[in-house]
């Protein structure tokens, strides 16, 4: 048996999206600082005199906010080509070709701040020739990217362990299952050192994301790698409904319909939580016409 009681993870996930870009800014204000004092280092141990301390930290501070700002895009391109066993080799392929648009804007754009910042402070900003220094900042580049989908991947492997990754039930190797293997009653939820069930009638709501889908239960959140039309076809029609192209309910834990202006509509759950209905969706919902709208 689980506990109600949220833990340290409910509270993290329930604010992940705040942790992960305060993350983020965390790991690009350690590049700035350290990598700044490392330039600066450098630079006393040549003797050179034709830098002034500031410019090291001018320098790391344009490159790494670009960077910062282009993660959203490499995540955006992670969930269009993800790296997965079965076409890691067509996904590597489009991630390297994303490293020539990703590396001309962080130049472009690095170079633009700094030009600004210079002529802000009465000077000037040279960034040498071009041809050469955008194949030195393109592979510095290639290997951002390739850290940052490292961190990436690693992020996830180690929340995937941590709040528990569900799987559907599988038929023995011997004997006949002890439940129906194409319309599961149960999941099976799979922990650092724990496994347990939960029963499908406890979930409140499915939220597709990325190769994911999101079993929402008690507060809880455990993903289940599956499509959402694979998902809901094995799911209980007269107890689960499509309302979104990226959400499924449990109609046991829906309590209100409430519809907006543009012709969709709030569904909002005995928790308080509300959940999109889109327009193709809400009449058949009204109507008690589950497989009507079709996916």
């Amino acid at each position: 048996m689980q506990s109600n009681m949220p833990t340290r993870l409910d509270r993290y996930l329930r604010h992940r999206r705040f942790w992960e870009v305060l993350l983020w800014v965390l790991l690009t204000t350690i590049s700035i600082v350290a990598n700044s004092i490392v330039t600066n280092m450098d630079l006393g141990r040549t003797g050179s005199n034709a830098f002034d301390w500031t410019e090291p930290v001018i320098w790391e501070f344009t490159s790494n906010i670009v960077l910062l700002a282009l993660i959203p895009a490499v995540l955006w391109v992670d969930h269009r080509f993800p790296i997965r066993a079965d076409g890691w080799r067509r996904a590597l392929r489009w991630h390297l070709l994303a490293t020539v648009p990703y590396s001309l804007i962080h130049v472009v754009a690095m170079v633009g701040l700094r030009q600004l910042i210079y002529s802000a402070l009465g000077g000037e900003y040279d960034f040498g020739n071009w041809p050469r220094e955008l194949w030195y900042e393109y592979l510095k580049d290639v290997r951002t990217y390739a850290l940052m989908l490292a961190i990436v991947y690693l992020y996830r492997l180690v929340l995937l362990r941590l709040q528990g990754e569900a799987r559907l039930l599988t038929a023995p190797d011997a004997g006949p299952p002890t439940e129906p293997v194409d319309r599961p009653e149960r999941f099976l939820v799979r922990k650092v050192g724990a496994e347990f069930l939960v029963a499908a009638r406890d979930i409140e709501w499915l939220e597709a994301a990325e190769n994911y889908v999101n079993l929402h239960v008690r507060g809880r959140v455990y993903p289940l790698r599956s499509t959402m039309t694979a998902i809901q076809d094995r799911l209980d029609p007269q107890r689960f409904a499509r309302v979104h192209r990226s959400y499924i309910v449990n109609l046991d834990f829906l309590v209100q319909i409430e519809p907006t202006d543009a012709g969709d509509a709030q569904l909002v759950l005995k928790d308080g939580t509300r959940v999109p209905c889109s327009r193709r969706y809400r009449q058949a919902l009204r109507d008690g016409r589950l497989g009507a709208a079709a996916p």
